[in-house]
């Protein structure tokens, strides 16, 4: 078995191409948006949607699908856009991303919130024109006669990966998440209203990359559904550390300044429950998502890549 560290290294740098690969060329009189959205996307960062959703694919048995780039070219995109615009004076106002100046300290607030809507139609390109080549290729290795079963059903799951694609980044999800919690900055929140923040701001992105990587490697509808679950379960241990992270953290080792859910006057899960629950509700979530994980695979689920990762980022500092 690999060192999970270098597996991990590894993987970021084939998404890492994958992205500079998949963005537009910079020509043209619109260019700066081009350099405004290769900043932020190519600016590093953890890469967790894309390799949930590659993870997800190979842990159903997943083989030779060339929409899954595409769909983790655009998960990233859509995360990154999210990153540009909480980044913006009017919501969380922090000048430094993953160690370097926010896109708007860079390029201009207009032109960081162009960057962000760029990404996120352009991730929709993406995802859309690889299940259009998708339809178009099997057509044409049809030569005419009617599609085969199992075209129609891998056209099928093409398709309905551009609905979770479409569905949890929106309104029902992040952008619900987001809504709330922009709303109810400087208030108190209760217990219901901050888990639902976390379910839809954080946990819907990873959902989704669950969800696409296993629908794109044919799983059934219910193995989906607790792909789903897990991705929850994720979701809030990943949102939950992140939280005391802000707290117990550098901001060398964040690569973005600390503190500043206290200065944006925002309830986190340590202000509301205190440090000692929130370091065990990482776990307990965690625990969780790696249970599903074993039920569905089995004996041997220990050492696949997926539960490992989700292993690594209960305790991970950045």
């Amino acid at each position: 078995m690999k060192d999970l560290n270098s597996e991990l290294k590894e993987k970021i740098e084939q998404v890492d191409q994958m992205l500079l690969d998949t963005l537009p060329r910079e020509e043209g009189y619109q260019k700066t948006v081009y350099q405004a959205m290769k900043y932020s996307l190519m600016a590093g960062g953890k890469r967790l949607r894309p390799l949930f959703m590659k993870s997800s694919f190979e842990f159903f048995g997943g083989k030779d699908e060339p929409m899954l780039d595409a769909f983790m070219a655009a998960i990233e995109m859509i995360h990154t856009y999210s990153l540009i615009h909480d980044d913006l004076p009017a919501m969380d106002d922090d000048d430094y991303r993953r160690g370097r100046l926010s896109n708007h300290k860079v390029f201009g607030e207009g032109m960081a919130i162009l960057a962000g809507d760029a990404l996120l139609g352009y991730a929709y390109e993406v995802a859309s024109r690889a299940v259009d080549d998708a339809f178009s290729a099997e057509l044409k290795s049809a030569r005419g006669a009617s599609l085969d079963l199992a075209s129609v059903q891998r056209l099928g799951r093409g398709v309905r990966a551009l609905r979770i694609l479409g569905n949890k980044p929106g309104v029902y999800g992040m952008l619900g998440g987001q809504v709330v919690d922009v709303e109810l900055t400087g208030q108190s929140i209760a217990p219901e209203v901050l888990d639902f923040i976390f379910d839809y701001k954080t946990g819907a992105m990873i959902e989704a990359s669950l969800m696409i990587g296993a629908c794109l490697a044919g799983a059934s509808e219910s193995q989906i559904e607790k792909m789903r679950e897990a991705g929850h379960d994720i979701g809030m241990a990943f949102q939950i550390q992140d939280d005391i992270l802000d707290v117990t953290a550098t901001e060398e080792e964040l690569g973005k300044p600390v503190h500043s859910d206290e200065k944006n006057d925002k309830t986190t899960w340590v202000s509301l429950y205190g440090m000692e629950k929130a370091l065990q509700d990482v776990q307990d979530y965690s625990d969780a998502a790696l249970a599903i994980l074993r039920d569905l695979y089995g004996q041997g689920a220990e050492d696949i890549f997926l539960y490992r990762l989700i292993q690594k980022l209960i305790h991970r500092k950045k």
